[in-house]
């Protein structure tokens, strides 16, 4: 076991030049973490179990009757936290994803991937389920070296045979529940319950999703955050200084000696020439046990620095703090810290990056809780016949034909009535369109008629205004054609 963890350690002179999952032929090292523990690791065992409980509970969540969370792609139908989305709202969605984005970004110039650690979906099904089972069937990390070594005996097969087993049963699980968010639950209860021949698209959708969930867990694993995730790529640009990350103290911990060196210097059996050190050389608290490096299940030396693969799983603070506690020393070697924290012991958190941020991400939201809050229940178009002209009726009279569709974008069946406002004229229903159900849409035909002398030339511009139960809810506009030597606006 030793001498396959010495093979992937990466001093600090190479770690930014090498991968700790990758060999130098190029093949990958398999991570082996040990299973951690600690105050840290129970926290996140905590939070863990409150997201996987959302998760789970959030297809069958529902406000008013209606889904917590449907992201139906299929039918262009989105409802987020009980609020439904049409494809009409796209400048909604946009304004909503782009303060998202960046309050990931000011998110992470203050506390680094936080969120990798704590929330990340990946993190949590891959630590706090995947990565249990694995420690169930298989046991710690020596265990698992030991068996993989074996030859294929009955423990070996057995074990593996009834480890991927429940790896694959779980991403069926996993996989049915994001395809109830998809396609709600009522339709995945449908699929399941009826025979298989009647849903073969809903079923191939299930097996693709086990399948890709049953790979990123059994065998990508840290990959999926080394070369998969964008945001492990973006951290090097949204991190500074200031940035609050998993740290090493090496003001405190800097010149790291073992405790089998520091046994030799103490009772005078070696000299610190002897062992590799100056003649002034002192010590921090840093033994070098390599325990931070064991439990890591990206495989990497926090020491070395803040490193792109770093997720903040916290699991090296856990085993630092229970070393320092065996050697009669303070926790927090490796703690939540940032680099001028430990190097000036200044910790500022207001930047003025993070002030500027901020301050755009406070116009996104109120830029879109506006234009939520004013977003009409009903999106109504009108738009003249296409191929057709104005027709010219007696008493100088002009109309013309338009088509009508109204998008019910509410829970509830609503009642439709159009007036036109503007200029003064005659709406004549040719498909009565007197209601519409709910989160659905209506349409019709109507016919404009417009005196010659309300024209203002070949191009008249209408203005309606939408009615329900007596209230307008929303103002559109169209074009009325007419003759284009009409002058009567002059």
């Amino acid at each position: 076991m030793a001498s396959i963890e010495e093979d992937k350690r990466i001093n600090k002179k190479q770690f930014r030049d090498h991968l700790s999952t990758v060999n130098e032929e190029g093949k990958r090292n398999w991570i082996y973490p040990k299973k951690p523990s600690g105050r840290y690791y129970k926290a996140r065992n905590f939070v863990a179990v409150l997201l996987l409980a959302f998760f789970f509970a959030g297809p069958f969540i529902t406000i008013n009757g209606n889904p917590l969370l449907l992201i139906d792609i299929l039918n262009r139908k989105f409802i987020i936290f009980g609020v439904a989305f049409w494809p009409q709202d796209l400048h909604l969605l946009v304004f909503g994803m782009l303060a998202f984005i960046l309050f990931i970004v000011v998110f992470t110039a203050i506390f680094g991937r936080l969120f990798c650690g704590w929330a990340c979906p990946q993190t949590i099904f891959m630590e706090m389920v995947f990565r249990r089972i694995e420690y169930w069937i298989e046991g710690d990390a020596a265990a698992q070296i030991r068996l993989n070594r074996k030859p294929w005996n009955f423990e070996k097969i057995w074990k593996k045979t009834t480890k991927h087993g429940v790896f694959f049963a779980m991403a069926f699980v996993i996989s049915n529940l994001f395809l109830a968010y998809i396609i709600g639950k009522d339709q995945l209860f449908q699929i399941i319950t009826d025979p298989p021949s009647e849903h073969l698209a809903g079923l191939s959708a299930m097996i693709v999703f086990s399948g890709v969930f049953y790979g990123v867990f059994a065998f990508m694993r840290e990959q999926v955050c080394h070369f998969v995730c964008p945001y492990g790529r973006m951290q090097s640009v949204m991190l500074d200084n200031n940035s609050i990350n998993v740290m090493y103290d090496y003001k405190r911990g800097e010149t790291r000696a073992s405790v089998k060196d520091r046994y030799k210097l103490k009772n005078r059996k070696a000299t610190l020439e002897d062992l590799g050190f100056s003649a002034d050389e002192s010590f921090g608290d840093c033994i070098d046990c390599y325990q931070c490096v064991k439990v890591c299940p990206m495989g990497i030396d926090i020491r070395n620095g803040t490193q792109l693969e770093c997720v903040h799983c916290t699991a090296c603070i856990d085993a630092c703090d229970d070393v320092m506690e065996k050697i009669n020393k303070p926790r927090g070697l490796i703690r939540y810290s940032s680099e001028n924290a430990i190097r000036d012991e200044k910790q500022k958190i207001l930047t003025p990056r993070v002030a500027g941020y901020s301050s755009i991400l406070l116009i996104l939201l109120i830029t879109f809780v506006t234009m939520l809050t004013l977003r009409p229940d009903t999106e109504t178009t009108i738009l003249r016949e296409p191929g057709t002209l104005y027709q010219e009726l007696p008493d100088n009279m002009y109309s013309n034909i338009y088509n009508l569709k109204v998008l019910n974008k509410t829970f509830e069946d609503i009642s439709f009535e159009l007036k036109l406002e503007h200029p003064e004229g005659e709406v004549v229903s040719l498909g009565d369109v007197e209601s519409v159900p709910a989160q659905n849409s209506a349409e019709g035909r109507l016919l404009i008629k417009l005196s010659e002398q309300n024209l203002s030339g070949a191009q008249t511009e209408l203005t309606f205004g939408v009615y329900s139960n007596g209230e307008k809810i929303e103002t559109i506009t169209s074009g009325f054609l007419g003759p284009s030597n009409n002058n009567s606006s002059q």
